[in-house]
């Protein structure tokens, strides 16, 4: 192959390659959660987040009620996701490991309101007042 068609050949492998943004920050005043990814784990499926405290002030405390839903939108399980401490403006990754649930199974996260939230000042409505859910994955999410 001559150069120039070497050059062009790999600017459009480079072209090609799939990009991965990172997480988008929260918004001032808010709390958001990404699912950032799902992937098969032993026994089960591990869900991983990105949380980012938006708020002036850190959140020591917040725990999400959280469904669980089948691709037909079947509720198939409800659990807590215990996020722990979400200092502000510092994103957070937690994952979660659901046992006895196959991924490619999972069709939707319901987000179904903070079961608690300790947040100091801010008080207990920081962690669901306006809060923002995203995902990178194939699955939804709700709240």
């Amino acid at each position: 192959m001559n150069r120039i068609a070497q050059t062009l050949f790999q600017a459009a492998l480079v072209a090609a390659l799939p990009v991965t943004a990172p997480a988008e920050p929260a918004q001032a005043g808010r709390l958001s959660l990404e699912l950032n990814a799902i992937a098969p784990a032993e026994g089960g499926c591990l869900l991983s987040f990105v949380a980012g405290n938006g708020h002036a002030g850190d959140i020591a405390a917040a725990v999400f009620e959280t469904v669980l839903m089948d691709g037909a939108g079947r509720v198939a399980r409800l659990t807590l996701f215990d996020f722990g401490a979400l200092p502000a403006g510092r994103p957070r990754v937690r994952q979660f490991l659901v046992p006895d649930l196959a991924c490619g199974d999972l069709g939707a996260v319901l987000i179904n309101g903070a079961q608690s939230c300790e947040a100091g000042a801010l008080g207990p409505s920081a962690c669901a007042e306006g809060l923002q859910l995203t995902t990178r994955t194939e699955v939804e999410v709700i709240g």
